[in-house]
């Protein structure tokens, strides 16, 4: 189908309320697979399920959907592709999946580029693509790390993101909330008029 239809369809199916449906849909009909290969992929990486219950790597990525709570287009096309470096990236173990988020963020820029949206907007999904990973290990990185994606104005909706990436696993949500605790004392601090001073005093 034409570049503008496929755009269309997929921006109309995203702000349904069941995205989900729409999509799993159109990939029993045989048009992911015709028309979204980047998608496609996700559908032949099943997932380990001790973590993830859904099965593979499109059902998971369908069942974050599901837990999605505002209709935000940029966090919608996010969680349709967080996960799509996955069958790009190798590993072993535990770290089956190790540098997805990174190879996720180039499938994204691509996909979206290919459809035609707007490159702010790819951008965009790109950012919470690439970090995702990040608000579970918040209390483990290092500031310089993590401060300069919690400075994004795209860092709450990584929070979601990251909640409705939970929701749909066997993990519970008290990952989600510390990260939550971290980033609203992180934007307390920046208010903070001492706060170079204190970071140059525990430098010293």
């Amino acid at each position: 189908p034409p570049t503008a239809y496929q755009r269309d369809l997929l921006a109309a199916i995203l702000a349904a309320r069941h995205p989900e449906k729409g999509l799993a849909l159109l990939e029993r009909a045989g048009f992911v697979e015709a028309a979204w290969p980047e998608l496609a992929e996700m559908t032949r990486i099943p997932h380990v399920k001790d973590y993830h219950p859904e099965g593979n790597v499109w059902e998971h990525t369908l069942a974050t959907l599901k837990y999605r709570k505002r209709m935000d287009f940029v966090l919608s096309l996010a969680l349709l592709l967080h996960d799509a470096g996955k069958p790009g990236a190798e590993g072993s173990g535990e770290r089956r999946f190790d540098g997805h988020s990174e190879l996720g963020a180039r499938v994204a820029s691509r996909f979206l580029g290919r459809l035609a949206f707007p490159d702010a907007l790819a951008s965009d999904v790109a950012f919470l693509v690439r970090y995702h990973m990040m608000p579970a290990a918040l209390g483990q990185l290092p500031p310089f790390r993590t401060e300069p994606v919690m400075a994004s104005p795209l860092f709450p909706q990584l929070l979601e993101l990251y909640r409705a990436d939970l929701s749909s696993s066997y993990v519970d949500e008290e990952g989600y909330y510390a990260a939550c605790r971290i980033y609203q004392r992180y934007l307390k601090d920046q208010g903070n008029p001492y706060l170079d001073i204190v970071k140059k005093k525990r430098a010293a």
